[in-house]
C-alpha cells in the first residue's frame, strides 16, 4: 500500500479520507482537493495482465452488475448503458483528472468509467477486516451505483444543489453515497433473483464491508472523535441499512435517499 503522502497534511487528509476513497470511491478531484499532499505525479504502471485472477474477478462482477441493471432500468423506461472498466497500477489519467492508486476505486462521470487498482483488495481484507468475494463485489457494485446515478441524472441534480447550498454539501454527499450503497444492494438482489448465484453468507460479507467503511467507524479508527457534521458517506449503521434496503427490495424507488426523512 502507498498511502503515506495522502495521510500527511492537514484538514481531512487523514486515514479517514484514505479509507473512504479506497473503499467507496469518489470523483478523484474531491480527494485531491481534500489531500493536497497526495503524490499523483508518478508514472502509470499500466493495467494488470489479462490472466491476473483479480482482474478476471472484477470483470466477472462487472458483468454481473450489467445483468442486474439491464433487467432493472428498462422497467423504469430507461436502457442501461454499460460503464467502461479501466484497471490500472500506480496511477491513471481519467477525464476527471490524474489519480494515484491511493485514491482507490472511483467512478468518473465525464467518461462513464469505473477505475480500479486491484491491489486495493488486499487492504479491504487486511486493513479494514472485510474479507470475502462478496465484500469486494460490494465495492465494485457501489461504483456502478454511481454510474446508475449518472445515467438517471441524479448526480447532476446533487451537484447543482451543492453549488446552490454549500452548507448542505456534506449532507447531500451522504445521501448520494447511501443511495449508491442501496444500488449495490439492488445488484445483490439481482444476483439472487436473476442469477441465482448468491451463497449463504455472501450478503453478510457485503454488509460487513459497508460497516467497515462507515464514517464513524473510520473516524474512530483514525483516533478521532466522531463528528457527524463532517460525514460525507454515512455512518456504519446507515450504510448497512441502505445496502439491506436495496437487497431486500430490489427497487430503485426504495433507494430514494434524497427525499428520505430517515437516514
Amino acid at each position: 500500500m502507498r498511502p503515506a503522502t495522502l495521510i500527511g497534511g492537514g484538514g481531512l487528509a487523514t486515514l479517514v479520507v484514505l479509507a473512504i476513497a479506497l473503499l467507496t470511491g469518489v470523483d478523484p478531484r474531491e480527494i485531491l482537493q481534500s489531500a493536497p499532499s497526495a503524490d499523483v505525479s508518478q508514472p502509470q504502471g499500466g493495467p494488470p495482465p489479462a490472466d491476473d485472477p483479480q482482474a478476471q474477478f472484477v470483470s466477472v462482477i462487472l458483468a454481473d452488475t450489467e445483468d442486474t441493471w439491464n433487467q432493472v432500468l428498462p422497467k423504469l423506461g430507461r436502457q442501461y448503458e454499460e460503464p467502461k472498466l479501466v484497471l490500472f497500477s500506480e496511477a491513471v489519467d481519467s477525464a476527471c483528472g490524474t489519480a494515484s492508486s491511493a485514491v482507490g476505486p472511483f467512478y468518473c462521470s465525464r467518461d462513464g468509467a469505473v477505475y480500479l487498482d486491484t491491489t486495493f483488495f488486499d487492504d479491504l481484507e487486511q486493513r479494514f477486516g472485510a474479507p470475502g468475494d462478496f465484500a469486494r463485489a460490494y465495492v465494485i457494485a457501489h461504483e456502478v451505483g454511481h454510474h446508475v446515478q449518472n445515467l438517471l441524472g441524479i448526480s447532476g441534480q446533487v451537484d447543482n444543489l451543492q453549488q446552490r447550498d454549500p452548507d448542505s454539501a456534506n449532507q447531500l454527499s451522504v445521501r448520494l453515497e447511501l443511495q449508491a450503497d442501496c444500488f449495490a444492494g439492488i445488484y445483490a438482489n439481482g444476483m439472487q433473483k436473476y442469477g441465482n448465484v448468491l451463497e449463504s453468507g455472501d450478503a453478510q460479507e457485503a454488509i460487513n464491508a459497508a460497516k467497515a467503511v462507515g464514517d464513524d467507524t473510520l473516524q474512530r479508527s483514525a483516533g478521532r472523535a466522531v463528528v457527524p457534521d463532517s460525514f460525507t458517506h454515512g455512518s456504519s449503521e446507515q450504510r448497512m441499512r441502505w445496502f439491506a434496503t436495496g437487497f431486500k427490495s430490489g427497487s430503485v424507488d426504495a433507494c430514494d435517499t434524497l427525499k428520505s426523512a430517515d437516514l
